[in-house]
C-alpha cells in the first residue's frame, strides 16, 4: 500500500517533466542498443547509427555543438576505414602472403552466411586456408589467422568505444 500522499507527489513530478525529453531518452536507448549490436553484426553499421542518433537532440535544440557533431563524423569514418582495413593489414604484418590477405577478406565475407560463429571464425579461417593455398606450412598459417583475429578484435572494441562515446554524448545533452 503506497505512502499517504505518495501518488500526488509522483504525479506532481510527471507533469513537470518535459514529455520530449521523456521521448528522445526512450528513442536514444532503443537506438543505441541497436547500434550496439550493430557493432557485433556487420549488416547494421554500429558507429553509425549511435552518431545519426546524435542528430534529433541537436535539431531539438539541446546542448550538443556542432564541433562535436563534426568530431563524431571524423570517428564514424576513421572506425569504418580502420572496420575494412585492420583485419588485412594485422594479417600482413603477421607474415601473410597475398593469398592469405585474399582469404582474410573472403572469410569475412562468408562469414556473414555463418553468424553468429561465423562473423569471429570468418576472417581467421579464410586467412589460414588463404595461406595453405600459397603453400605455407600450417604453423606459419596459423601465426596468419592469429593476426587477421587480432585485427578483428581490435576493430570490434573500436566500434563498441565508439558507441559508447556517442551514447555517452547523447544522454548527457538531453538528461
Amino acid at each position: 500500500m503506497p505512502v499517504k500522499g505518495t501518488s500526488s507527489l509522483i504525479c506532481g513530478i510527471i507533469r513537470c517533466v518535459d514529455y520530449v525529453q521523456i521521448a528522445l531518452v526512450a528513442a536514444g536507448a532503443v537506438v543505441m542498443l541497436v547500434a550496439a549490436v550493430g557493432c557485433f553484426v556487420p549488416v547494421l553499421p554500429g558507429p553509425l547509427v549511435a552518431y545519426a542518433a546524435l542528430w534529433a537532440p541537436y535539431a531539438l535544440g539541446y546542448p550538443i555543438s556542432a564541433r562535436r557533431l563534426a568530431g563524431g563524423a571524423a570517428v564514424v569514418v576513421a572506425v569504418v576505414a580502420v572496420d575494412y582495413i585492420l583485419p588485412a593489414v594485422c594479417a600482413k604484418k603477421f607474415s601473410c602472403s597475398r593469398w592469405g590477405v585474399f582469404g582474410c577478406l573472403a572469410g569475412s565475407v562468408a562469414g556473414l552466411f555463418f553468424m553468429p560463429l561465423g562473423i569471429i571464425a570468418g576472417p581467421f579461417v579464410g586467412t589460414v586456408a588463404g595461406e595453405l593455398v600459397a603453400g605455407k606450412a600450417l604453423a606459419a598459417s596459423l601465426r596468419g589467422g592469429v593476426g587477421a583475429l587480432l585485427g578483428f578484435v581490435t576493430c570490434l572494441a573500436l566500434k563498441v568505444s565508439s558507441v559508447g562515446l556517442f551514447a555517452w554524448w547523447y544522454f548527457a545533452s538531453v538528461l
